[in-house]
């Protein structure tokens, strides 16, 4: 019964309620223009915050506010190398001495190193 209804009327198109009695608030056009030279305005309330930037409706580049400032710069932050999180977590005398440690290891030859088989099976043929 709901099926037959609803037919014929386009719901998600058209909408039924209308903007008598309503008081809107109030509005200001702003003018945004991109760097490909489309304009365009974009309605806002008088209370709202006005963005430095937009979305052009053309191209969908950035567009800049006209006649405002542009956007404050973002400050980014550096890459950390693994140096960095290095020295994060150990001080330079200690990592002296870990490269001590593992240096006389090296030369006393005590360190066991695990041979791959393919790598034994080349050596001896």
């Amino acid at each position: 019964m709901s099926e037959r209804a609803l037919r014929g009327t386009r719901l998600v198109v058209t909408s039924y309620e209308t903007d008598r009695g309503i008081d809107l608030a109030p509005r200001q056009a702003v003018e945004y223009a991109c760097q490909n030279g489309h304009r365009f305005e974009m309605p806002f309330s008088v209370e709202a915050e006005i963005p430095p930037e937009w979305e052009c409706k053309v191209c969908g580049a950035q567009a800049l506010l006209v006649d405002g400032e542009g956007p404050e710069e973002k400050k980014g932050k550096p890459a950390r190398t693994h140096w960095d999180m290095l020295m994060e977590r150990r001080t330079r005398e200690e990592l002296e001495e870990v490269l001590a440690e593992r240096l006389a290891v090296l030369r006393s030859g005590t360190m066991n190193i695990a041979v791959h088989p393919r790598d034994s099976k080349r050596k001896s043929a």
